[in-house]
């Protein structure tokens, strides 16, 4: 099988990483291990494959800012870029266990364990067949882990972006509450800003319309859709800023 794609920025949520309870889907720990193992086999069959890999990772699973009640919203985003370090670390570890040389780079000094970031290091390293994980989002509060990864993308010149959510696709609505949402299987940046969708902070739509790159998103918990994804499979939502006509699918 052959790669679409030979260097792919994943985005995958902190939240993604953590085990829930299968009754509830309230978290119940930090980390769920079977995900991250089934997460970085399917990274290290891409790798093989001859993809490169730039990943970000929210910090969700541990710390969500601007829902930090009583702390000032500059501390509580700083709070979060530390929240983002330890799971790229806690992913890095992971990618290693499965033969995988990955580098985390932070976007705020922390050299006593991650390197910081550096564009140029970061392509060679990629080039080299060894994923980056950037930790630390944007390094300035306000700026969301969307709008971060939309940047970084960008800096390693990532021939695409692969947002994996909780949902399988961008929709019109949200689908828990409204039964009519229906799902895209082609938007434009434009259409998605024209029509309030939310599935990205807007700051990030319009970075990566600017940008020119095209984003799938895509539910994670099919883990197997990165290798479809990076491999030119259709799944998921594809949002471009080419100049072509919105399809939605018919299921």
């Amino acid at each position: 099988m052959a790669v679409k794609y030979k260097r792919a920025f994943l985005k995958l949520s902190g939240e993604a990483l953590a085990k829930k309870d299968p009754a509830t889907g309230e978290q119940k720990e930090m980390f769920d291990v079977e995900v991250l193992d089934r997460i970085t086999s399917v990274i290290k069959e891409c790798t093989e494959l001859g993809c490169g890999f730039g990943i970000m990772i929210g910090g969700g699973n541990i710390w969500r800012g601007k829902f930090g009640a009583g702390v000032n919203r500059t501390k509580a985003d700083h709070m979060g870029m530390l929240a983002t370090t330890i799971n790229c670390l806690r992913f890095q570890d992971a990618l290693q266990k499965k033969g995988l040389d990955a580098v985390v780079m932070t976007s705020v000094p922390m050299t006593a364990f991650a390197e910081t970031f550096n564009y140029e290091k970061a392509v060679e390293y990629i080039n080299a067949g060894r994923p980056v994980i950037f930790a630390g989002g944007a390094g300035i509060p306000f700026i969301s882990t969307d709008t971060a990864g939309v940047v970084r993308a960008r800096e390693i010149s990532a021939d695409v972006m692969l947002m994996a959510k909780n949902v399988d696709g961008v929709y019109s609505a949200d689908p828990a509450k409204d039964k009519n949402a229906v799902r895209y299987k082609t938007i434009t940046y434009k259409e998605c800003i024209d029509r309030g969708i939310e599935a990205l902070d807007p700051s990030a739509f319009a970075l990566a319309s600017d940008s020119g790159i095209d984003i799938i998103a895509f539910a994670l918990k099919e883990h197997d859709l990165i290798k479809a994804a990076v491999c030119g499979e259709t799944i998921g939502t594809l949002v471009t800023a080419a100049d072509v006509e919105c399809e939605i699918y018919n299921d």
